[in-house]
């Protein structure tokens, strides 16, 4: 007999609106299951069960106006959405998964938080992040590391592991989280999920902690696809004060809608060589891109390889902006000392980068933004969508690429890990991790594709086509 976790978050909403389904029955069932099972999974780093049943219990009685008036709610009206831990909550804890803010609580709510609270979700709790979501695999000093449910000996990946956890174990139906450098889409390759890294400016960063550099923006982590399409039509739209802003889609359209719609015939590039000198691809994640290609072929699309030249120009410039960014995050007096061996690593390097290399790396990002636009992605005449592993290994043991006590070569191996996906943030274009695949061990292998910037419809149609041919969201871990 099913679950209430077994059903997607659409088909949650739609209980809430026919009245079949109360989010006060659906947020206890999920505060039960975490109670339960987040002990073994690390995905919340702070549980709000008082913030959710209140929320639940207003959320309810919205509906049962909505239904006696004949007014619409929003797509996830009463649906458990949980926040990563670094975005800000008003009033809620906020770590940024560092024992230095172990108790920051911030007096204002994240622009996206804003968006969620219009949208009527309720607050599950802040998800687990490593610190300052700076490497990609999820342990702090504050919680247990967030593991992904199909193998808890292995890490759930970073820096949004505590919401795949959340959401490939059971404990929420959808979750918020934030991708600078792969960050949506490594745990959701992990964790066997679809996880959206949408356009830079889609959705606001701000109002407190706008990323001037357009690397990280926030982004949904679903089982299906049109359940991460409809939290993205929650977050988007720009705001106030915003540095940039993608371009809208046309008046009365919806991502959602195109989680329902054909994509067309599509002209695909297929590389599966890192794009990072002297990184070797593990052959399950080539398999499973290599797969996805003969499966794309016979949908009918035209499908091409395609190798681009190792470049350690673009890798330099990105770890010059990394640890700058790493180097900029605010801190009480007393909190340097209490900082992980990476980060302060990282800040150490950021110190030392001037204000003239640090301007010339994000030109880089332009430049080669402007490359792929006009040279690779043209429209009419380029590539629609570019397929890729999304990492370059299987999932890694909890603790496997952590090394305290050598942060610098901790710093290479995570590159070595995820040579893919920061190219997307670099040039702000939109990319998809779909998980399509899973090796001889039972351990999910995603695989990523990418799109014009601004063009995240195409990747939700190709990915909802995929999903339709491969159905996954009824594959489960074994604590499911």
């Amino acid at each position: 007999m099913a679950e209430l976790h077994d059903l997607t978050a659409i088909e949650q909403a739609e209980g809430i609106r026919s009245g079949e389904l109360s989010p006060v029955e659906l947020t206890e069932h999920y505060l039960t299951r975490i109670e339960r099972l987040d002990d073994s999974l690390g995905a919340f780093l702070t549980r709000t069960p008082e913030i959710a049943r209140k929320q639940a219990s207003d959320a309810e009685s919205e509906a049962t106006a909505a239904r006696r008036e004949g007014r619409e709610l929003p797509p996830l009206h009463g649906i458990p959405v949980p926040v990563k831990d670094l975005n800000q909550v008003a009033g809620v804890r906020c770590t940024m998964g560092s024992r230095a803010l172990a108790e920051h609580v911030p007096t204002v709510d994240d622009h996206v938080v804003q968006k969620l609270r219009a949208g009527g979700t309720i607050l599950l709790g802040k998800t687990n992040t490593p610190e300052f979501g700076l490497p990609c695999y999820t342990e702090n000093g504050l919680a247990p590391p967030a593991r992904t449910p199909w193998d808890l000996e292995r890490s759930a990946g970073g820096s949004s592991g505590g919401a795949a956890a959340a959401v490939a174990g059971g404990l929420a139906p959808v979750a918020h989280a934030s991708d600078g450098g792969g960050s949506i889409r490594i745990p959701a390759s992990v964790c066997g999920l679809f996880g959206i890294k949408p356009s830079r400016g889609r959705v606001s960063g701000g109002p407190l902690l706008h990323d001037v550099t357009g690397l990280a923006t926030s982004g949904p982590l679903a089982r299906t696809v049109a359940d991460a399409a409809t939290l993205l039509d929650v977050l988007a739209g720009a705001m106030p004060g915003d540095p940039y802003a993608a371009p809208s889609l046309p008046p009365g359209e919806t991502f959602a809608a195109h989680a329902r719609r054909a994509p067309g015939r599509l002209r695909i590039a297929c590389l599966t060589e890192a794009p990072v000198p002297g990184v070797e691809v593990h052959p399950d994640c080539r398999t499973a891109t290599t797969d996805t290609a003969t499966l794309l072929t016979g949908l009918g699309h035209q499908v091409e390889e395609l190798s681009l030249p190792a470049d350690e120009g673009i890798l330099h410039a990105f770890t010059r902006v990394w640890s700058v960014l790493a180097a900029n995050r605010p801190l009480p007096p007393e909190g340097e000392e209490l900082l992980m061996p990476l980060t302060r690593y990282l800040r150490a390097r950021g110190a030392e980068v001037s204000g003239t290399d640090f301007a010339r790396s994000l030109y880089a990002f332009r430049i080669l933004a402007q490359s792929l636009a006009d040279g690779l992605m043209p429209p009419e005449t380029g590539y629609d969508v570019i397929l890729t592993p999304t990492v370059a290994a299987p999932p890694v043991p909890v603790g496997g690429l952590r090394n305290d006590a050598d942060p610098q070569a901790e710093f290479s191996a995570l590159g070595a890990f995820t040579p893919f996906t920061a190219l997307y943030n670099a040039t702000g274009q939109p990319a998809v991790s779909v998980p399509l695949q899973w090796n001889a061990e039972g351990l999910p292998i995603g695989v990523m594709l990418a799109g014009r910037y601004g063009d995240e419809a195409t990747l939700i149609a190709l990915s909802a086509q995929l999903e339709q041919a491969r159905p996954w969201a009824d594959r489960t871990p074994p604590m499911w």
